[in-house]
């Protein structure tokens, strides 16, 4: 367990293999011919599911951050991270990938977005022109099930562990539209303890490297404090019942005997809770929940 809480308790995990080193590269060398960049971030976690270098590569590219798995995500705190993100030439979109929730309307936002480029092109004469939209975003976020929906066909290989994506190449996904699909990016360190936990808690890391306790304990204090109701639902719990500790541990204490979580000897078994937890969260089990708030960026 000791050396569990000294890896997540760093802040120094190395999340930079060579093809990711080589995305960075070629992103840079690529974005000349691009018309935008569709940035794909996970809706529960849209600020540590940016790649913290993504502003310096993209610089003033048009761009369209599509707030991604929206439907797990508090509807209210997306419309405040949507206001929030858009800006200067920055655009934003809650979408779902697998529902298929607005996915109808990204082809039509490009355009908007990009009306005066198709102004020129048809003065130039040239009306049929395709736009080209570079696709970026951190493993598993969706990236590739999204590419996948929008072309209406399996193109990119998809998968539930972070990083199934390393090759890159222009899809068509329609005659008026082509993706450049690329390898998810993450960063060579995670600028803080908590991005790498939030992380953990959407699914974007692997469990194997990670403390899932703390984790769990983590999640849990963020669902006390936003989401009691749910807790309440989902685990027949009352918060009524709840002191108030700061850890964790009393919530996990409350579900573990409400479900019956047990060893022998009558001790609890928070292994089991902890596991029960996390599956609950990742599957949307306890609902729709944000786990950092616009006004927190």
């Amino acid at each position: 367990m000791e050396n569990d809480e000294k890896r997540v308790t760093t802040t120094n995990i190395n999340w930079y293999p060579g093809h990711m080193a080589k995305a960075k590269r070629e992103i840079a060398e690529v974005l000349p011919l691009v018309d935008i960049v569709l940035e794909l971030r996970d809706a529960r976690i849209p600020s540590s599911s940016k790649n913290p270098m993504i502003d310096d590569i993209l610089k003033n590219k048009p761009r369209l951050i599509l707030l991604n798995k929206a439907t797990l995500a508090d509807p209210k705190e997306t419309k405040a991270w949507i206001n929030a993100l858009t800006g200067d030439d920055i655009y934003a979109l809650d979408i779902d990938s697998i529902s298929g929730y607005n996915m109808k309307q990204i082809q039509p936002f490009i355009k908007k977005i990009l009306a005066p480029k198709l102004e020129a092109y048809a003065k130039k004469g040239l009306v049929n022109k395709s736009l080209r939209a570079l696709v970026v975003g951190i493993p598993n976020v969706g990236k590739s099930t999204f590419i996948n929906s929008m072309a209406k066909k399996k193109v990119a290989k998809t998968g539930d562990k972070p990083g199934v994506t390393k090759a890159q190449s222009w899809l068509k996904i329609s005659d008026s539209l082509q993706f450049l699909d690329t390898p998810g990016i993450l960063w060579p360190k995670f600028e803080s303890q908590d991005v790498g936990i939030k992380l953990s808690i959407c699914g974007s890391i692997k469990d194997e490297i990670v403390d899932l306790h703390m984790v769990c304990l983590y999640a849990l204090r963020i669902i006390e404090k936003k989401y009691p109701s749910l807790l309440e639902k989902r685990y027949g719990i009352s918060i009524d019942e709840f002191s108030g500790d700061t850890d964790g541990m009393e919530i996990a204490t409350l579900i573990a005997q409400k479900r019956g979580c047990l060893l022998k000897g009558n001790q609890y078994d928070y292994e089991r809770v902890f596991t029960l937890v996390m599956n609950d969260i990742r599957s949307n089990r306890i609902g729709a929940m944000t786990f950092e708030s616009a006004n927190e960026k």
